[in-house]
């Protein structure tokens, strides 16, 4: 007994010491960072409260977390909110995603879509599939595109490898196409076997030369791969128009490097536009060239600001020839994309698709060139009923991408550009890349294309229209100021793009 009970005794001592030893270091470290902090003047905060001002930092990180899961609710969140997020992870699970209880939407919101049911909806069984859209009926190898919805520009690099693996698997189960994005085409982009748009960004990755122009060479042997279907010159991407691409140095990895024709562990920063490129003529040279090259249909990406020069384009074309035109146009809303980018542009430059989309196919429409040039709309298109609604705005196809990253589990950490994302689909980490499985996340990419194309038929059959592609303008109400909707047609005619003769005219 005695001597369990020195055994006792040294044992309460050791901790005692052990406490005094740990609270001892915890104040000189509090001592420490009060000399630290009061001897500064970089942060006022922290020199006028020395210590205690460094939580003010660490709670400003914290906030948006705190945000997310505590405090904001199911619809106020931005850019995407917890219903839309939710609505995509039961739906790429294949989850039951019907709500009880009426909608939580607030439906009285200016610029609200209300899409019009009519009085006697289509039997499914008299409905049909939408019918494939054609690009490039004047190349050699035209490319039929028959998903409503396809995966949106992402390159290899700004996403994991094995999120590029599990978007390319899902794509061939689901007969959707994937763009690789700007930073060239990868292994991953092919490994899954889906049809594959090839973007060429203004730095060329893939099929670049010395001095970062065009080498024929590199993009023959690309469009000479089976599964590249389409070839699309990016101008501008929604989250930085009249930016290039930008790629931290921690994701520059010497495969990255590789692949796109760069230096490794050096952040790699795209031209503003292509060297190439400087006017309507010489894009359509530009595109001439390409489709010359690869001899696949060829068109474009940017996003509507100004829309003068789309005259002008319309104008060269006519001068040239209808087979001159570019097979596509790719229109990206200036509240899209999932790139990193400086604030002052992401929130300010580029017209958002709702006012973009009309605008571009009311040009085209007015010019006749709507049946030879395809419209593709891009922009936060994540759920049925925007996407829905792009169709009655006059897209032909669209594409989305931060609806894809919700599909192989992103959860809107707003890390993207750290190297740092804590579920794996934008990091080069290995210790972060483990819980995303291509063979797990591919099939719940499939399961949102099927759940997306349901449900946006679900909305084209209630209005009367037999398939996606048949919704029109008039299908959709859009909410004013005053509490009235009016229908999409009337409130398209109210803003319509002048004609050049109409400007002339009015001076």
């Amino acid at each position: 007994m005695e001597t369990l009970s020195r055994f006792s005794l040294l044992g309460l001592e050791f901790l005692t010491t052990l406490f005094i030893f740990v609270v001892g270091i915890g104040a000189l470290a509090v001592v420490l960072m009060y000399i630290a902090d009061i001897s500064q003047s970089r942060d006022a905060v922290r020199h006028n409260y020395p210590v205690v001002g460094r939580f003010r930092e660490l709670f400003t990180r914290l906030g948006e977390f705190f945000r997310q899961y505590f405090f904001a609710l199911d619809r106020e969140e931005m850019p995407f909110n917890r219903a839309e997020r939710d609505w995509i992870y039961k739906s790429a699970k294949g989850q039951n995603n019907t709500q009880p209880f009426g909608s939580t939407r607030n439906l009285n919101l200016v610029g609200t879509p209300i899409f019009v049911n009519c009085a006697f909806p289509r039997l499914d069984e008299e409905a049909s599939d939408p019918p494939p859209v054609t690009f490039g009926p004047y190349t050699d190898n035209p490319y039929r595109a028959s998903s409503i919805i396809n995966i949106s520009a992402m390159s290899y690099g700004s996403l994991s490898k094995p999120a590029v693996r599990a978007l390319s698997r899902g794509a061939a189960l689901a007969k959707c196409y994937l763009n690789t994005g700007e930073g060239g085409l990868a292994p991953y982009h092919l490994e899954g076997g889906a049809d594959i748009v090839f973007q060429m960004g203004t730095a060329k990755y893939g099929c670049r030369d010395k001095d970062g122009l065009l080498d024929e060479e590199k993009l023959s042997a690309i469009a000479a791969k089976p599964e590249v279907k389409m070839i699309e010159v990016k101008l501008a991407q929604g989250a930085k128009p009249g930016k290039g691409g930008i790629l931290p140095a921690a994701k520059v990895s010497r495969e990255i490097a590789k692949i796109r024709g760069i230096p490794a562990g050096k952040a790699s920063i795209s031209p503003n536009r292509h060297p190439e490129i400087d006017n309507v003529e010489e894009l359509l040279d530009f595109i001439a060239r390409v489709r010359r090259v690869s001899g696949l249909p060829t068109g474009f990406k940017t996003v509507m600001g100004a829309y003068g020069w789309v005259d002008d384009l319309c104008d060269a074309i006519e001068r040239r020839g209808i087979e001159a035109a570019p097979d596509f146009i790719t229109l990206d809303g200036g509240d899209g994309g999932t790139g990193a980018a400086p604030m002052s542009l992401m929130d300010n430059v580029g017209l958002p698709l709702k006012q973009a989309l009309p605008m571009l196919t009311d040009i085209l429409e007015r010019r006749g060139l709507r049946d030879r040039i395809k419209v593709i709309a891009s922009g936060k298109l994540v759920t049925p009923a925007e996407v829905a609604w792009a169709y009655c705005a006059g897209a032909d196809v669209v594409n989305t991408a931060r609806g894809f990253m919700f599909s192989i589990g992103c959860i809107q950490a707003l890390r993207c550009h750290t190297n740092n994302c804590p579920t794996g689909v934008t990091t080069h980490k290995k210790s972060l890349q483990g819980g995303l499985d291509p063979k797990v996340k591919g099939p719940r990419v499939a399961n949102y294309v099927e759940k997306m194309r349901k449900d946006v038929a679900m909305i084209a059959h209630s209005c009367g229209a037999a398939h996606a592609r048949g919704l029109k303008r008039f299908h959709v109400r859009i909410q004013q100021e005053d509490g009235v909707s009016i229908p999409l047609d009337e409130l398209t005619a109210r803003f319509r793009p002048m004609a050049p003769e109409d400007y002339r005219a009015a001076e």
